[in-house]
């Protein structure tokens, strides 16, 4: 087995293709990105960028998936995550970060590719049927890259639609948990990050982001208050006929109070 490459060797004594990166970048943005995945998946999301033509660039989530350069370039001793996993949630930080920006669109399959997917059980396409998958596609935050997903959403980009199937749909897209957090709440830690996967996993999304709104409502903008409303409503019932607490709309302040006051904090707080 071939030794590892610890060190650079310099670059040749040759013409060397240049890569366009924003000033923007180095003065902007570089001082926010605090994990190292999501660095190394920004530039390799630049050179990507660079490397294709025409005026409509964009880059599809199952390519970066499967791209071994950087795959390879997101492994790390220190790290005893999989690149995959690595690679996932340098995604989302950077979408959360408003540096990439994200489409998912069902798009048409071959039988055959549907089958192999199928019986892979390949987790990162939810089918609806065999003929029909979806896509997520990744766009840079330059005025180029919102223009274009505008007008994908509005269905005014020709040149992009050919590659897509007359049938394919835009999906209606919710903020992810990273996005509620960073735009209400307070910068991102690994930490509070692995809370906001769990908090994914287990509660609907439609309560998550119902518990956010009622968060900033109550100016109690904290992750702690927002896990407690979901507890209360996972435990006593919300919307399903057995408790109407949550759901119902206050209507004094003193109801206000009474209805987002975390259990835990009941015996010290004044009502």
């Amino acid at each position: 087995m071939p030794a590892k490459q610890t060190a650079f060797v310099g670059f040749p004594d040759a013409k060397l293709k240049p890569i366009a990166v924003p000033e923007l970048f180095f003065s902007d943005l570089l001082p926010l990105i605090d994990d190292l995945a999501e660095l190394k998946l920004t530039l390799h999301c630049f050179w990507l960028l660079n490397n294709q033509e025409g005026d409509v660039r964009y880059l599809r989530g199952d390519d970066l998936r499967n791209d071994p350069a950087l795959l390879q370039s997101l492994g790390s001793e220190t790290d005893l995550r999989a690149p995959r996993t690595l690679l996932e949630d340098g995604l989302r930080r950077a979408v959360s970060r408003n540096t990439l920006l994200k489409l998912e669109v069902e798009v048409g399959i071959e039988e055959e590719e549907a089958q192999e997917r199928k019986g892979e059980g390949n987790s990162q396409f939810a089918t609806r049927n065999s003929q029909s998958a979806w896509q997520d596609w990744y766009f840079m935050n330059t005025a180029k890259g919102r223009q274009t997903v505008q007008m994908i959403r509005e269905g005014k980009l020709p040149e992009l639609l050919v590659s897509i199937p007359d049938e394919a749909r835009l999906r209606v897209e919710r903020p992810s948990v990273f996005v509620l957090y960073e735009q209400n709440i307070g910068l991102l830690t690994p930490m509070i990050a692995d809370q906001l996967r769990d908090m994914e996993k287990s509660f609907p999304p439609e309560w998550v982001v119902e518990a956010f709104e009622i968060s900033v409502r109550s100016n109690k903008r904290s992750l702690r208050y927002i896990q407690n409303i979901l507890k209360r409503w996972e435990s006593e019932g919300k919307d399903n006929g057995k408790d109407n607490r949550e759901s119902s709309v206050p209507t004094t302040e003193e109801q206000r109070r009474r209805k987002y006051i975390p259990d835990e904090f009941s015996d010290i707080i004044l009502r």
